[in-house]
């Protein structure tokens, strides 16, 4: 189902080995079909992390429990994970995307060079030197709000990704944000890794390992400038809507929101069209979209 967009569902056929049915159909990736056998959805089976981020196999929803982050009311947040959090076969790029949380010893040379690249620094404005940088991840690291992640293609790291907990963000107070939101920031350090065909892999994966992190997450969410039109019309062909505009302190923004029920609904975690090194449609310089110094959390 992840190589073929439009299978919908498969049969299954499990013999005699009831119990295994039993328990796919307890865990729901498959379901009972009209002919006593089973059927495997797929809106229902990329839910589930076995596959994708196999660290989630036991983990289950942390428990709630409210706290205050800077006059923000929202749940504790789990401890962060370590090492490989999700990887994926991309079948029109023949490679395994990959995304491993960023970690201030191991990652800072790439990471150090990467923001102080001028283009990332255009935007991102973060150059600086080696310690800055180490603290800039450490700070990130010891934050319950953010996770820092390295995406990798067959293990070679292309970018760097921020996710974040909407509720206790910069971006909570300008909506109603639901306690389990998550939000995103990128930059592309690696210029081999742009195009469409790349962006049309890590970007719906990285939606996809968002929903899988939390079953709660009902909504991923960002703010791009309002007057980027073209990386709207980008994140809109993604299936993100663009839900209103507001001004931060230091931008007029968009709000953009993708819904799990759209995700899964529409199949989304990769493109319709099998051709997608040939498809036009995304202009690969405009889908980063950095965090701004003042006050993400």
């Amino acid at each position: 189902m992840t190589r073929d967009a439009r299978a919908q569902s498969i049969p299954l056929d499990f013999g005699r080995f009831d119990a295994a049915q039993t328990r796919l159909f307890e865990k729901g990736v498959a379901m009972p079909d009209t002919d006593g056998g089973a059927v495997a959805h797929a809106d229902m089976l990329l839910q589930r992390p076995e596959a994708w981020s196999p660290w989630r196999r036991d983990a289950g929803a942390y428990p709630f429990s409210p706290v205050m982050t800077n006059g923000r009311r929202h749940p504790q947040r789990p401890p962060k994970p370590t090492g490989r959090v999700y990887a994926r076969y991309i079948p029109w790029l023949g490679q395994t995307l990959s995304f491993d949380v960023a970690d201030p010893q191991q990652h800072l040379d790439r990471f150090h060079r990467w923001m102080n690249d001028p283009r990332v620094d255009a935007f991102f404005e973060e150059a600086g030197s080696l310690d800055y940088h180490r603290d800039y991840l450490r700070a990130l690291t010891a934050n319950p709000g953010m996770l820092p992640l390295i995406g990798c293609f067959d293990d070679a790291p292309f970018a760097y990704f921020e996710v974040y907990w909407a509720q206790e963000s910069r971006l909570g107070p300008y909506y109603d944000a639901d306690d389990y939101d998550r939000g995103w920031h990128v930059l592309v350090g690696e210029d081999a890794f742009r195009g469409k065909a790349y962006i049309a892999a890590w970007l719906p994966s990285l939606v996809h390992f968002m929903l899988l992190d939390d079953p709660r997450t009902q909504r991923i969410v960002g703010e791009p400038a309002a007057n980027h039109h073209q990386q709207l019309r980008n994140l809109q062909r993604s299936g993100f809507a663009h839900v209103k505009s507001f001004d931060f302190p230091h931008k007029r923004a968009a709000l953009v929101a993708l819904t799990r029920e759209r995700f899964f609904g529409d199949q989304l975690w990769q493109p319709a069209d099998p051709q997608i090194a040939a498809d036009p449609w995304f202009d690969t310089a405009s889908v980063e979209e950095p965090r701004a110094k003042e006050g993400m959390v």
